[in-house]
């Protein structure tokens, strides 16, 4: 099933929660697609585009030796960037994307390598979010090898991570949630 930005919204305005985007590659569309739906500001905080990498780690908090040792195109980058916008912009869910749209490969991966994440609200009895890499509550990410060019890759990431994030909002209400569920791999477009 396909999600969208209204779907994601609704449900988070139904749950009285609110959300906060990070974003790389897709460098604010996400963004864009959740304030073209009618309402947004009810559930959506903003966001922040953090596409140099040092603004990763200064904005957003993610580990600079993390940074250093893998680049920003790595599952932990995205759920650390997911988590760090959560507390950065006081949001109960944070979404996240990084990766390579083109035309040249990053830090060692190919064109089409993307991470999307969800880090969800702080859950009963986690002793509390301290940091961004203590990812409390619901977190997931998604490894995705995309094909196409450049804007394709982009548009594909926007939908990839609203569905993620529909996912786990549509999980966590009826109480199937996957919890701390560390990576989740995807077959769509020749995934991992």
């Amino acid at each position: 099933m396909t999600y969208g930005a209204a779907e994601a919204l609704r449900l988070l305005t139904e749950r009285g929660e609110t959300l906060a985007v990070a974003e790389s590659l897709t460098g604010g569309l996400v963004a864009a697609e959740l304030v073209a739906v009618p309402g947004a500001s009810k559930s959506f905080r903003g966001s922040v585009t953090a596409y140099a990498t040092e603004l990763k780690h200064t904005v957003l908090g993610v580990d600079a030796a993390l940074l250093a040792a893998h680049g920003a195109v790595h599952p932990d980058v995205a759920l650390q960037m997911a988590a760090g916008v959560r507390d950065a912009l006081g949001a109960d869910w944070g979404i996240a994307t990084t990766g390579v749209a083109g035309p040249e490969p990053q830090d060692g991966q190919p064109v089409g390598t993307v991470f999307v994440a969800v880090a969800g609200p702080e859950e009963p009895g986690t002793g509390g979010f301290r940091h961004a890499r203590d990812f409390a509550g619901s977190r997931k990410v998604l490894g995705l090898r995309l094909n196409g060019d450049r804007a394709e890759i982009r548009r594909e990431s926007v939908r990839s991570v609203l569905g993620l994030l529909t996912e786990e909002l549509v999980g966590a209400h009826s109480g199937e949630r996957t919890g701390n569920a560390r990576t989740q791999d995807t077959e769509q477009n020749g995934g991992f």
